[in-house]
């Protein structure tokens, strides 16, 4: 009984034991899954932070007059307020908001912000200290709530202050002077910082170009057009006129005059060089009615239709690659009264080749100058030229381009003569009067500080061989020629 017992579980033990083994002759298989069980979930992420800064360097607002300005972030509403890039700006980089009695706002909102921080400083010019407030609105701007207390500007650097913002939700802001007073500030890099999906776009502005003038936009350009003068041109004649100061170089609109001949582009007058391909000087009236920016910058670059049909007709395509911007002699911003008047700044005969840190920085920098003595209750009368052969571009340096049909000058000159808004030009003219005279290299390597070059108005006229200011009174011009002027006031 014994030995059968023990027989019994030896042959058990052998059973199992085969049991355990892996028959390698068979085929794997996988044991079914169990769809009963719940995969552990894991929890959302977190929402990531965001820090988006605008600092106004990709907008061009010359004018204080209300208008909309497409920036990196959006379209902000500024009103009394203009993007100044003079000397006298604070600013972080090339640009800075230069506000005045008004108010900028965004037209858009923010999600998810916490904190905002501003840059700001008093204008340095002979403004005194003044205030602003900072408002948001959670309504898509129907109505504002002022955030901190107001800020007392005394600083004469950028300094930054920060706003928490308690807020949940879309959120637009504000910045707004107190009272009336028209002293000057700066505001810039307003960086705003959050979780989550903010909810807009940063990127370059659509309306991109510098006030410079450069040559983006409309690359292919219009078909050849003329001017269309309304009742915003100048007069022929008199007070306002574009040659009340002269006609430097004795122009003639004759076609025995095709390199001086005589433009009246009825926005501005100009002597035009047919063998060059481009204005040798361009003359024009500045006043506050020519800046009220009624028309937006129009960029539509076109040949002149009354281009004589033996002169060689330059259209916009033939900048393209040339490493040269289309440099305008009469500003696009000297001239938005209308879309007429801002059209015939387009045209390619108030065109040069300029090198583009040359007309996007230095000499953008001195039309601003110029407006901003408009705003200040001034009115000038404005010359611009260039003269020489041999410039340099950001690919290097030329003579010519367009198969040598356009001269790529070597030196860009402007005399301005500033007078109080008023009646009777001429004869309010005196040796005491201000002219700027200012003679830049065309290249590329420049400084942007427009007041390294001012010169006499005596030696832009010894390097060219024109005669300026001659309809003014022999004393008074010979006064004027020899003056060397001191620049920004204050600067």
């Amino acid at each position: 009984m014994k030995i059968k017992n023990l027989l019994l579980g030896i042959g058990l033990i052998l059973t199992i034991a085969g049991c355990s083994k892996k028959d390698l002759s068979e085929p794997s298989v996988t044991p079914p899954t169990d769809t009963t069980k719940t995969p552990p979930v894991n929890p959302p992420p977190a929402p990531a932070p965001y820090s988006i800064t605008e600092d106004f360097e990709q907008g061009t607002k010359t004018a204080y007059a209300a208008a909309d300005v497409t920036l990196s972030t959006g379209s902000w509403n500024f009103n009394d307020a203009v993007i100044g890039n003079l000397a006298a700006d604070l600013k972080d980089g090339l640009k800075s908001v230069r506000l005045r009695a008004g108010d900028i706002a965004m037209n858009f909102d923010i999600n998810g912000l916490t904190t905002l921080y501003i840059k700001h400083g008093k204008y340095t010019g002979a403004d005194k200290p003044s205030a602003w407030q900072l408002l948001m609105s959670a309504d898509g701007g129907k109505t504002y709530t002022q955030v901190g207390s107001d800020i007392n500007e005394t600083n004469t650097t950028l300094v930054t202050d920060s706003f928490k913002v308690s807020t949940t939700g879309k959120v637009r802001f504000e910045i707004k002077k107190v009272g009336t007073t028209t002293d000057r500030i700066n505001i810039d890099d307003i960086t705003f910082k959050g979780t989550g999906d903010p909810g807009i776009v940063v990127g370059t502005p659509d309306d991109g170009s510098g006030d410079g003038d450069s040559d983006s936009g409309n690359p292919s350009g219009s078909a050849p057009r003329d001017v269309t003068a309304g009742a915003d041109a100048p007069p022929a004649s008199g007070d306002n006129s574009n040659l009340l100061f002269g006609n430097p170089s004795n122009a003639q609109n004759n076609i025995a005059s095709s390199d001086n001949y005589l433009i009246d582009q009825k926005y501005y007058t100009e002597s035009y060089n047919a063998t060059k391909g481009e204005p040798n000087w361009v003359s024009w009236h500045l006043d506050a009615t020519n800046t009220t920016n009624a028309s937006p910058r129009g960029d539509d670059f076109a040949g002149w239709a009354g281009l004589p049909s033996s002169m060689y007709m330059v259209v916009t395509a033939n900048y393209t690659n040339s490493g040269f911007d289309r440099g305008h002699n009469c500003p696009s911003a000297d001239r938005t009264s209308s879309t007429g008047a801002n059209d015939a700044t387009f045209l390619m005969t108030n065109i040069i080749p300029q090198a583009p840190n040359n007309n996007e920085h230095t000499w953008a920098n001195m039309e601003n100058y110029l407006r901003e003595q408009v705003v200040e209750g001034n009115e000038i009368y404005i010359i611009m030229g260039s003269y020489g052969t041999g410039g340099t571009g950001k690919n290097g340096a030329a003579n010519t381009i367009d198969n040598g049909h356009i001269n790529v000058p070597s030196n860009v000159w402007k005399v301005a003569v500033i007078i109080p808004a008023g009646n009777g030009d001429l004869s309010r003219v005196t040796a005491s009067t201000r002219v700027i005279a200012v003679n830049t290299p065309n290249v590329n390597n420049i400084n942007s500080d427009w007041t390294k070059y001012i010169v006499t108005v005596k030696d832009i006229e010894t390097a060219t061989g024109y005669t300026l200011l001659s309809s003014l009174p022999a004393n008074v011009r010979a006064a004027l020629e020899v003056k060397l002027d001191a620049g920004i006031p204050g600067a």
